[in-house]
């Protein structure tokens, strides 16, 4: 049976918890939490869920369990199907990172665990990333499977931290700690913590600074769409994707209310409105 047209009754492979109004997506499939057509189907389907919740400001996407964000695609799954299924299956892998990266909504991935191959190019897609100090490693070791990082990698790793480093990275197939990833550009920030459980308490926290009140939401999301859309845009097509977005926030409520408390010299409470 086509793995794509199979509809069996099945447990979702990316849960989705709202906490206020952060939404968390959590990749449920432990311990390496690997995907497949049926898993990256949910995580299509829960960026949409968040998307379209006007009560989510910022989306958290994390893996489950304490080894591993993400091991990349599922190898046994790929060994199996038709070179036409894993061309396809590459296309809605690759069409479900662009709909993460054009929500605007601030995306932050929490490296709770290992992020190689296809986990990796998962976490590129994410505006920002935070991980475990001392919780795993990093790569994009597919030139050892005979194949390169088909979800992304070749593109957003390039992107990241320049063409020559990445192509070093995937041409060596070699893994690096969290902190050489910090060091290269690829992780923001390490965050210290005794448990996973206590990491994803610690990027809660982190992730709540992006939201309403303390924070203008609204104008968080279009800077993020206008660095994520403009950035492959010639400068004059950016700067006027730039004004347009600029414009629809001078037109808001928050920037009214941004304005008028900067100079009445107090904090401003936004309602991403």
């Amino acid at each position: 049976m086509n793995p794509a047209t199979a509809t069996p009754t099945r447990p979702k492979l990316v849960e989705i918890e709202k906490q206020g109004a952060v939404a968390v997506l959590t990749m449920n499939d432990p311990p390496a939490n690997n995907y497949t057509f049926e898993m990256m189907r949910d995580l299509d389907e829960a960026i949409l869920e968040a998307r379209f919740d006007d009560e989510v400001e910022v989306i958290v996407l994390t893996g489950a369990g304490e080894k591993f964000f993400s091991s990349g695609a599922n190898i046994k799954m790929l060994a199996s199907v038709t070179p036409r299924f894993k061309y396809y299956f590459c296309l809605h892998a690759n069409e479900t990172l662009l709909r993460l990266e054009h929500t605007p909504k601030l995306v932050i991935g929490a490296l709770n665990g290992h992020t190689v191959g296809g986990g990796l190019e998962i976490a590129l897609a994410c505006d920002l990333r935070v991980a475990r100090k001392g919780g795993g490693k990093i790569g994009v070791p597919e030139v050892n499977l005979g194949v390169l990082p088909g979800t992304g990698g070749t593109q957003r790793l390039a992107r990241a931290i320049g063409k020559s480093k990445a192509i070093e990275m995937m041409t060596t197939g070699n893994l690096v700690e969290f902190e050489d990833a910090e060091r290269l550009g690829i992780v923001n920030q390490l965050v210290p913590s005794s448990s996973v459980d206590e990491f994803r308490k610690k990027v809660m926290e982190y992730a709540r600074t992006f939201t309403t009140p303390g924070k203008a939401a609204m104008a968080v999301g279009h800077i993020k769409r206008s660095v994520q859309s403009g950035a492959d845009l010639p400068l004059e097509a950016g700067l006027a994707l730039e004004r347009e977005l600029q414009a629809k926030l001078f037109a808001s409520a928050d920037a009214k209310e941004g304005l008028t408390a900067y100079t009445q010299k107090r904090d401003a409470k936004f309602k991403a409105e």
